[in-house]
C-alpha cells in the first residue's frame, strides 16, 4: 500500500482522495492548535504560500494525544486555525498518530521513517528529550510520534524523504523542500 491509497476525511468530514496529491512534494504534520509549538503554523503557512505554486502541499492532521492540546471538535479546530493562523493548506479530521488506534497514515509514515532521536546539540532538542524521558517515557520509546508538530517530507514519487521532530522548525527544512521541488 502506498501513501496515496489510504483513506482519510477532510476536517469537514468529506472523504479525501490522497491520490490527488500524487506528483506533489508533501509535508505531513500532526498538529495541535493549543500547543506551544502551534507557532509553527505561521511558518508552515509561509512555506505553503511561497512554494505551493511549485508543487508543495502541506497536510495537517490535528491530534489530541499530547497533553490534550487539541480538545475541540473538527469544526472548532478548523475555525480556530483559519481565524487565528489564517491557514489555507488542507486540514484533515482529528486522528490518533500513535498507540492502539493509530491511523494507517501514521503507521505508514513511522514505518518508513523511524525515530532517530532529537538533536541534542540544540537546547530545544535536549529539553524535549529530557521532558519526554522524565514525564512520558512510554512515548519516548519506539518509533511512534513523540509530540505535536512532527513533520514528514514526502517526495513527488510518494517516498518518505525524511522525518523532522517537533523541535525542528519548518524553515529549517526549507532548503530540502526546495531541492525536492526542483526534481
Amino acid at each position: 500500500m502506498s501513501f496515496y491509497d489510504m483513506k482519510i476525511h477532510t476536517i469537514d468530514g468529506t472523504p479525501a482522495d490522497l491520490a490527488r496529491f500524487r506528483g506533489k512534494v508533501l509535508l505531513v504534520v500532526n498538529t495541535a492548535s493549543k500547543c506551544s509549538y502551534s507557532r509553527q503554523f505561521t511558518t508552515l503557512q509561509q512555506l505553503y504560500e511561497k512554494y505551493h505554486h511549485d508543487g508543495l502541499e502541506i497536510l495537517a492532521f490535528p491530534c489530541n494525544q499530547f497533553n490534550e492540546k487539541e480538545p475541540g471538535d473538527n469544526s472548532e479546530v478548523k475555525a480556530y486555525c483559519e481565524n487565528l493562523f489564517k491557514l489555507t493548506f488542507p486540514l484533515f479530521e482529528k486522528i490518533e498518530v500513535r498507540g492502539q488506534n493509530v491511523h494507517p497514515i501514521y503507521q505508514f509514515l513511522t514505518a518508513q521513517a523511524p525515530f532517530q532521536g532529537f538533536d541534542t546539540e540544540t537546547a530545544s532538542g535536549e529539553w524535549m528529550k529530557n521532558f519526554l524521558n522524565e514525564n512520558y517515557p512510554d512515548i519516548y520509546m519506539g518509533d511512534g510520534i513523540k509530540w505535536n508538530f512532527t513533520k514528514f517530507l514526502i517526495d513527488r514519487n510518494g517516498q518518505v524523504h525524511g522525518r523532522y521532530e517537533t523541535t525542528t522548525e519548518p524553515l529549517e527544512i526549507e532548503p530540502i523542500i526546495k531541492s525536492l521541488l526542483s526534481k
